[in-house]
């Protein structure tokens, strides 16, 4: 697993990664771990799609982008607020983007 300074050097002054070329699973689980969470198969699953979504409009979406993108893939069962707040607390669109590691959300604090 990545240690603290490796995963700092890698990231910008929001904490983020700075390339998504240098994600992996080890990352993503190191993100996680700082955030209190331990990702399960449905959070890969969001995760995934957050990639997606990235890889497709070149940019980590907004909260309300997020859940369309999710109701659209994965139905209205998971494409909602509740459910991806109870995976990603806080913020799913910007704790999500930072685990999948790409770039923070433009509309998030």
């Amino acid at each position: 697993m990545a240690t603290d300074r490796e995963l700092e050097t890698l990231c910008d002054n929001k904490g983020f990664l700075a390339s998504a070329d240098n994600w992996s699973t080890d990352i993503a689980h190191r993100f996680a771990a700082i955030e209190g969470i331990a990702l399960t198969e449905p959070h890969w699953e969001i995760l995934h799609l957050l990639r997606q979504f990235h890889e497709q409009f070149g940019d980590s979406p907004a909260n309300r982008a997020l859940v369309n993108f999710v109701k659209e893939h994965l139905g209205k069962e998971k494409g909602n607020s509740l459910y991806l707040m109870q995976l990603f607390p806080g913020s799913p669109a910007r704790i999500g983007s930072r685990i999948a590691g790409l770039p923070k959300p433009k509309n998030c604090l």
